[in-house]
């Protein structure tokens, strides 16, 4: 068998957080595999958390990510209170949901406009994008400080935030201090809003996904804050049921975990959340889905930012719709009286699903902590997808395949220094 090995390499993957590498096996001139060699340096977060206390993890886990800090302190008050057994009053629950939100669009605003359309238009970065584009890249920018103002506000700052607790908040705004926001989220509901009429016009490669979803349900609206788990295979279970069906496993080539759902891959995030629940998005977010071509699902993850423009449409009508029914509630937490016990949590990270497991004891210390995100689950779907993409496209010079791998890497948002780091890649012909 003839053997010929081709190289491309790229120091570190643009427009995204970390790095790594890609080796791709072709024999006979068709791909048998595709591996991400990632690594990822320990960071210990599960560990730093055995013997703290139990109303500690809001804000050590929120350090893991500086993008969406929320999604950590989320999913961990949900575990805690499982856990505890107790649930908040709803008026909390909401305003913990309109900080979620906050979290979405600015999340969202800065993938579409600051990493993921230079890939449609042309460009190396945002920065030349913005020489041609000024008003665009004014636009997304907009709508990120909209995200970052309702994130201040309840979350005491935009960044890992310092309000939020077990059981709710430390302080609450008064109805007028939502005021301002809300006019802002005005002007961004415009704004999101030509952002999927936007994106409608980009023109996006044919592919299909053929992975499992899964993503966090909530019965009568789309899931943000909480829920249970459903997979469009037909599957559905509660958070405490997370790891009897998803598990971890590591592989030879990488430092990374990848995570299989009963056995085989599967994806979380945009696709899987817009699959699973786009009948229970806002009147506006539906009808700018439906100008925008998308139907009950999408399947192609290069079309994934009109996704992710839908969720952002929501996600600023939902804050207003939020904002509108607000009134202060009568006292800012829950009481979480510690107890023994195991607690499981999920939320909706822009990324996809985030789960959080503690395991406390009598006295509320943490014995054990587990913490899946969702670029780690997505980690097989993405390789596999590599695969495929780059099997279809072998006839590409060694920059454009490199620039196809990277697109195809940039079109699930990965939060790589969550679970890992990546990009070098190597195609090696037998």
């Amino acid at each position: 068998m003839s053997h010929r090995s081709r190289q491309l390499k790229v120091s570190s993957l643009a427009r995204v957080e970390g790095e790594g590498a890609l080796r791709v096996v072709v024999e006979d001139g068709r791909v048998e595999r595709a591996e991400l060699n990632i690594y990822e340096p320990p960071r210990f977060f599960e560990a730093l958390l055995r013997g703290r206390a139990y109303t500690e993890p809001p804000d050590i886990t929120a350090r893991i990510c500086g993008i969406c800090p929320v999604a950590y302190q989320t999913s961990a008050c949900n575990a805690i209170e499982q856990a505890c057994g107790v649930e908040l009053d709803e008026p909390l629950a909401d305003l913990r949901r309109l900080l979620y939100c906050g979290e979405w669009i600015s999340s969202h605003a800065l993938h579409i406009y600051l990493l993921h359309a230079p890939d449609f238009l042309g460009y190396p970065d945002a920065i030349a994008m913005a020489g041609d584009h000024r008003s665009v890249v004014e636009r997304g920018l907009a709508l990120k400080k909209a995200g970052n103002a309702l994130m201040d506000l309840i979350g005491g700052r935009a960044i890992h935030p310092v309000n939020v607790r077990v059981g709710g908040f430390y302080a609450l705004p008064a109805r007028a201090e939502l005021a301002p926001v809300a006019e802002q989220l005005r002007r961004a509901l415009d704004d999101a809003l030509d952002t999927v009429r936007w994106a409608a016009g980009f023109d996006y490669p044919e592919y299909e996904l053929e992975h499992e979803f899964l993503a966090v349900t909530e019965p009568g609206r789309y899931a943000i804050a909480r829920g249970s788990l459903r997979s469009s295979g037909g599957l559905s279970f509660p958070a405490k049921d997370f790891l009897t069906h998803v598990s971890e496993k590591q592989v030879p080539r990488s430092t990374a975990l990848q995570a299989t759902l009963d056995g085989h891959r599967y994806l979380t995030g945009p696709l899987a959340r817009y699959a699973l629940g786009s009948g229970l998005l806002s009147v506006t977010a539906r009808q700018a889905a439906a100008e925008a071509g998308l139907g009950a699902q999408c399947r192609n993850p290069f079309r994934s930012i009109l996704v992710r423009g839908v969720e952002l449409v929501y996600a600023v009508d939902e804050a207003l719709r939020l904002i509108e029914g607000y009134e202060r509630p009568p006292r800012p937490a829950v009481e979480v009286p510690a107890r023994a016990a195991v607690g499981h949590g999920v939320s909706e990270a822009p990324r996809g699903t985030l789960y959080h497991r503690y395991e406390l004891d009598g006295g509320g210390v943490i014995r054990s902590a587990t913490i899946i995100p969702p670029t780690a689950q997505n980690q097989s779907a993405i390789e596999e997808d590599l695969r495929r993409v780059a099997g279809a496209n072998l006839g590409l010079d060694d920059a454009e395949l490199t620039g196809l791998c990277e697109r195809t890497i940039r079109n699930y948002d990965p939060c790589i220094s969550c679970s890992a780091h990546f990009l070098d890649l190597t195609v090696e012909h037998r």
